[in-house]
């Protein structure tokens, strides 16, 4: 395949359409100015016969012309500067163990408080408070894995009391901290399978709302994921009033159109809420692309972040990640199988 962008008239089309994607492949210089730039850059617009192109940067200034200020064509892409300053963030709050304030991080990464607040969203989906909170889940839960006690775990995490923690347990574990080590003892999960047309469905739910709706051919390998995810939970079989949450499941999975209004446990970290509140929003009958999801929650580079907030949605449907596609419109993978992906888009639009 030939390189984009060879001719001058193929690189001046994309200098009057600024086109990111030029970026690297050429650079332009103005005479009247004096300095050069790269395709994509916002400077006023040049007269075409002011404008020469050049292969590399060194090129330009052995010309004689000097980089552009507001572009800085001599050092790497906006994109990659800014990711190489939220990952210097990311690393800061990792490393601390008292929650960073967002002034401190701002002034790290040489960015006012603003800016670097929207750059930060801009790369990682999330906020840098909502970040820090999720790596200090993710201590917590390291923690009660080991050997120390809840409290030394709790200083460890991050938390200044135990009362905190305890606050804030329910909606980084769905259960207390001691629960959380035991594995979900004291925990009690109520469940049911069920057939359906897309074969078994598994319903689970906690005090909270139903944990769990998977769906697979074989009821032992539905089973087993319940009791991978809380090994010493008590997990009981659910008697006759619990066959109308499973009537209302199985009612959706047959006209996901129609929606759950039933109180969901809902589960996961920052992102992977913020990306399933997302899915909620899209209406049925209609798809939606990775990348475009990603745009839609504030982070255009986390198509494949996204992806796998999907592919870790545990209420298949009520969390409608089917409704998800390639870029081409395509279907891709799916948790519980493109075939089921494709019956359920098919029955949103009524075939």
């Amino acid at each position: 395949m030939a390189q984009p962008y060879r001719t001058d008239d193929e690189r001046w089309d994309a200098v009057q359409r600024r086109a990111p994607d030029a970026d690297g492949v050429f650079y332009y210089s103005v005479r009247s100015t004096g300095v050069y730039c790269r395709p994509s850059c916002a400077a006023r617009p040049a007269l075409r016969r002011n404008v020469a192109f050049h292969d590399s940067c060194a090129q330009a200034e052995a010309a004689g012309f000097r980089p552009c200020l507001r572009c800085q064509p001599h050092l790497p892409p906006l994109a990659e500067r800014q990711a190489a300053l939220v990952a210097q963030a990311c690393r800061l709050i990792d490393a601390s163990e008292e929650a960073l304030q967002l002034d401190a991080l701002a002034a790290s990464a040489g960015l006012s408080r603003f800016h670097f607040h929207r750059v930060f969203k801009a790369h990682t989906g999330i906020t840098p408070r909502a970040y820090a909170a999720a790596r200090r889940a993710g201590r917590l839960k390291a923690g009660l894995a080991g050997d120390a006690s809840v409290t030394e775990t709790l200083h460890a995490a991050g938390f200044g009391s135990s009362s905190r923690l305890y606050e804030a347990s329910a909606g980084l574990l769905g259960m207390t901290p001691g629960a959380w080590r035991r594995g979900g003892q004291g925990a009690v999960i109520r469940f049911a399978l069920a057939d359906c047309s897309l074969g078994v469905v598994l319903v689970a739910s906690t005090d909270q709302g139903i944990c769990a709706i998977l769906l697979d051919d074989n009821p032992a390998v539905l089973l087993r994921d319940l009791e991978d995810r809380f090994p010493r939970a008590e997990l009981v079989g659910a008697d006759s009033s619990y066959e109308a949450t499973v009537a209302r499941v199985i009612a959706l999975v047959e006209a996901p159109q129609l929606g759950l209004d039933l109180p969901l446990d809902v589960r996961g970290t920052a992102f992977q809420q913020r990306v399933w509140q997302a899915l909620r929003e899209v209406p049925a009958g209609s798809t939606v692309s990775y990348a475009e999801l990603a745009r839609k929650i504030g982070a255009p580079q986390g198509a494949r972040a996204v992806a796998g907030a999907c592919a870790a949605n545990a209420l298949a449907v009520a969390i409608p990640c089917h409704r998800v596609v390639r870029n081409d419109g395509a279907l891709s993978g799916y948790r519980w199988g493109v075939e089921r992906k494709q019956a359920l888009l098919d029955r949103e639009a009524g075939e």
